[in-house]
């Protein structure tokens, strides 16, 4: 078999999306018989990956192209160069594809949030989102979903048949695992932490619901009066939404809780594995990867009931509703005081992220593309 995956999504715009497909391709070549093509794209910044890396594999080819994502030549240009390419599969692991490919296609689905919180986006926004999502499930032929709560919503929202969907969760990058205690007491006081702290990761999008977990961290911090722990806020800032922000500052938290921004790479596995506990409490996620890369670092980890976000976590989290800022309270309280609990949920996460490699993303997606190719799933 001939695949050709889109890799052009490996750059630094697609943080998330750029990992799964950048370790899906590594991971799948082994498993290949056959040739796999990576469409790259030149001159796009990429400071997190070495796409020399994929090119030690035999059978995988980079395709360099000057055709970037955010463009109408992928409309005109592209397709002539993967028609010319002749592969028997081609795989879009982002909605702005090619709507004319001439091979067989397949698109990956990973959430539905423009639908599930339109309140979230201005109306222009929402509808381009709409347009394109609509666009790019027409053009293909079959599907992979990151979880069976994103292939759901997608047969429920957009009518994508689930006979047509190949679920393929992610993995927790390699790099994710416990560390010694003198790395991480090295690490925090590189960069000014405590030694006991809470930490999120991710972006601070509506969805995320982190002004619920500043009114939580409120109440956790008035009934661990005396200790030093704070809340540790990671990851993109989006300036549009500075409620957290605000409200931390309202409820007097400056001390106990750090906005630290976006955090690089190689500083990332550290910063899982030196927290006494990992909080998500997303009202949505596709999957939830942060939640698994946390228990794959041996820690604690405590996550709302959202559908994706429970489903990869299973019995290795403390869950709570995501609108509830009670039982939000409680599950960060039970794991600031409770060692048992801590221990336990170490030892279930451990056994949890044991169930996800990217080996098995790549032999169900292999999978999918024996059914594009055959038209039955083998």
């Amino acid at each position: 078999m001939r695949v050709l995956i889109d890799a052009r999504v490996i750059q630094d715009h697609f943080p998330g999306i750029g990992r799964y497909v950048f370790n899906l391709i590594d991971a799948l070549a082994p498993q290949l018989d056959g040739e796999l093509l990576a469409l790259t794209v030149e001159n796009a910044a990429n400071t997190r990956y070495d796409l020399g890396q994929l090119a030690r594999h035999a059978n995988v080819t980079l395709i360099p192209t000057d055709i970037p994502i955010f463009s109408w030549r992928g409309q005109t240009a592209l397709p002539g160069l993967i028609r010319r390419l002749g592969p028997d599969v081609a795989h879009f692991p982002y909605n702005l594809r090619p709507l004319r490919t001439g091979v067989p296609s397949l698109l990956t689905l990973y959430d539905v949030i423009p639908r599930r919180f339109p309140e979230y986006y201005p109306p222009f926004t929402r509808a381009r989102i709409e347009l394109i999502q609509r666009a790019a499930i027409r053009a293909s032929d079959a599907f992979t979903a990151i979880s069976h709560s994103t292939a759901d919503d997608f047969n429920a929202l957009y009518g994508v048949s689930r006979q047509k969907i190949v679920v393929t969760p992610l993995a927790p990058d390699p790099i994710f695992h416990p560390r010694p205690p003198a790395a991480l007491d090295d690490f925090r006081r590189r960069i000014d932490l405590p030694d006991g702290y809470f930490l999120y990761l991710g972006s601070n999008k509506p969805h995320k619901n982190l002004p619920r977990l500043m009114r939580a961290w409120a109440r956790v911090n008035e009934k661990l009066k005396g200790k030093s722990e704070k809340l540790i806020v990671a990851g993109h800032w989006d300036a549009r939404y500075p409620e957290a922000k605000l409200l931390a500052r309202d409820l007097g938290m400056q001390d106990s809780v750090r906005f630290l921004g976006p955090v690089a790479g190689e500083e990332l596995p550290l910063l899982y594995a030196a927290a006494t506990a990992f909080i998500f409490p997303s009202l949505y996620e596709g999957f939830g990867l942060p939640a698994l890369e946390a228990m794959a670092s041996g820690v604690p980890v405590a996550c709302s009931r959202a559908p994706g976000l429970s489903e990869v976590a299973g019995e290795a989290a403390l869950l709570f509703d995501p609108a509830s800022v009670d039982e939000m309270a409680d599950a960060i309280l039970c794991l600031g005081t409770d060692a048992a609990v801590r221990a336990q949920l170490r030892r279930l996460g451990t056994e949890r992220t044991a169930a996800f490699s990217w080996q098995k993303t790549a032999q169900l997606t292999l999978r999918a593309y024996h059914f594009l190719q055959k038209r039955v799933i083998v």
